[in-house]
């Protein structure tokens, strides 16, 4: 009698021929390169190096298509947006010491985000790896170790037999939910000699899926079945596990109102009468969440800005479904179940009760209404109206991808992103010049949309060199810059606690020239001219950036006191 596991896939003629005879002029970097395109990948970022040249070298003999970036921390936003959009890992190719660690920014916000990005570093020869000190170029004691607190998983190859393992346990590393960064370092001399291992034609890094376990959907299902006044936080989780829909299904049939976090934008339709939004740093959302008898709360770990700075202290039974063990309970007490947001709200469907209560939505519309009113006090007409005239220049299904910026905390709270994964932040990690590279990672993944980037004066600095990258690969992304002159958040923090602003002013250039200067169109606009120009830009193929000179203020706070 045969077993499933007693069977062996028997190479072909041409199989055979092709390992025992391999073409001549490979090296380790082809290893690399023929390794992630067995596993799917069709898209590379990254920077060359000399310790890489192995690697980039091998890219001309492959079909793998190159996004070079002009930092390596920009390039890692894009490969960033690419494994957000996609869903795939994103393979970021960097050299050795100062260009790997220049990266480490970018990791940590694919950490923070979990978004699969696939980095593969070279490293000094073999000869100096052990931590002795041989005067290598870029040569660090430990380069793993600076990344082993930031990624989910570090890989080290010695050998060129040991190239295309590391990189498919790197890869199924990144993809297993949570997803996130993962870290292979490969030897300079490992890349660069030529080698006899035949080509590598395929590859098997599927992840294995974390469902949830039955007892504890089945707790679950039993207290929302019977809860009277039930309550949904949807996090970033819902939108990376492509689980909307069953989101939508699981509300309606529970009539639970649905509040989004910042990461979770577009995870619940903005308009549905369910639909509490975005608005989870206001008190009369945290308040209405407290008061629910049953919360649950799906793909978030209720941190800082979806927990309204810590001020949120339910009094009911909290619910919590979430891929990453770092997150599960670190907050708030819970029925903790460690699962994909898929899995977990297709289990509670199969098996919740549907609840009959035709408050809800009176009760989300009151709210709502409360919230825009404390809005509406505070005379922040010009804010609005530019978020209101960026969301009508904006196609429904197109991505936008925002810095760290004031315009950008409005949009955590007050932007329609209208689609599920089409709103991105880098709220995650909370860095600066994340915008604009993860754009064109996002032009680089669909092309038949244009995509916006959104920053301020201070974050466009940090990826001005990118507009090169922008025109030189004609990708298809609207920059929209507010200059303010400053860190403008930075400089309403100072002036409240301090009374006033340090460090915060900034001489800027002339971005519209600057724009123009690489090739790329460029329009300063004004708030009563934005819907028109962004739109305009938007439906040009090709880069463009539009200039808009305003000084926003935030909403104020509501977790103070």
């Amino acid at each position: 009698m045969t077993h499933d596991h007693d069977l062996v896939l028997r190479p072909t003629a041409a199989q055979t021929e092709a390992a025992l005879n391999p073409p001549s002029g490979r090296n380790g970097g082809d290893l690399v390169v023929e390794t992630l395109a067995g596993l799917g990948a069709t898209t590379v970022f990254g920077l060359p190096g000399q310790h890489a040249l192995g690697m980039f070298d091998a890219l001309r003999r492959s079909d793998l298509r190159y996004i070079g970036l002009r930092v390596e921390n920009n390039a890692g936003f894009a490969a960033d947006a690419y494994g957000r959009i996609t869903g795939e890992a994103a393979p970021l190719l960097l050299s050795t010491g100062p260009g790997a660690l220049t990266s480490l920014a970018a990791l940590q916000e694919a950490a923070a985000a979990s978004a699969p990005v696939l980095a593969i570093s070279s490293q000094i020869p073999t000869a100096g790896l052990g931590g002795g000190r041989h005067g290598y170029l870029h040569e660090l004691p430990d380069q793993a170790a600076s990344f082993r607190g930031v990624v989910k998983s570090v890989h080290t190859v010695r050998t060129q037999s040991q190239i295309p393992s590391a990189i498919e346990a790197a890869w199924k590393s990144a993809l297993t939910v949570p997803h996130g960064p993962v870290w292979v370092e490969i030897p300079q001399d490992v890349l660069l000699a030529e080698t006899a291992i035949p080509v590598v034609t395929g590859g098997d890094a599927f992840p294995e899926e974390l469902s949830p376990r039955p007892e504890l959907t089945a707790v679950a299902a039993d207290l929302l079945s019977r809860a009277q006044r039930p309550a949904i936080i949807a996090g970033g989780g819902v939108v990376r596990a492509d689980a909307s829909g069953k989101l939508k299904e699981l509300a309606e049939r529970l009539q639970a109102p649905v509040v989004t976090t910042p990461g979770g934008k577009g995870a619940f339709p903005w308009t549905h009468p369910l639909s509490l939004q975005s608005w989870i740093e206001d008190r009369y959302t945290t308040d209405f969440l407290e008061d629910a008898d049953v919360l649950l709360v799906v793909g978030s770990g209720l941190g800082e800005l979806s927990s309204n700075y810590h001020t949120f202290k339910p009094r009911g039974r909290v619910i919590q479904i979430e891929a990453d063990l770092g997150k599960l309970e670190s907050n708030h007490p819970a029925l903790g179940i460690h699962a994909d947001a898929r899995l977990a709200l297709q289990a509670l469907l199969e098996t919740v009760s549907v609840r009959e209560d035709e408050t809800a939505p009176e009760r989300v519309r009151d709210l709502l209404s409360r919230v825009g009113e404390r809005i509406a006090a505070q005379e922040l007409t010009l804010e609005q109206d530019v978020l209101a005239s960026v969301r009508r220049a904006l196609p429904p299904q197109s991505p936008s991808f925002w810095d760290m910026t004031i315009l950008a905390y409005w949009a955590w709270s007050a932007f329609d992103p209208k689609a599920p994964n089409t709103m991105h932040s880098a709220q995650g990690a909370g860095g600066l010049g994340y915008g604009f590279p993860a754009a064109l990672g996002a032009a680089a993944a669909d092309s038949t949309r244009p995509v916006l980037a959104v920053s301020g004066d201070g974050g466009a600095l940090y990826s001005i060199a990118e507009l090169a990258t922008a025109r030189q690969y004609d990708l298809n992304v609207t920059w929209l810059i507010v200059d303010d002159g400053g860190y403008g958040i930075l400089r309403e923090y100072m002036t409240d606690a301090f009374g006033q602003a340090t460090a915060t002013e900034l001489t800027r250039p002339d971005y519209v020239a600057l724009a123009e200067s690489f090739g790329v169109p460029g329009v300063r606009t004004t708030p009563e001219t934005l819907e028109q120009d962004l739109a305009k830009a938007l439906a040009s193929p090709g880069p463009s950036v539009v200039v808009l000179p305003a000084v926003l203020r935030m909403f104020a706070p509501t977790h103070l006191g």
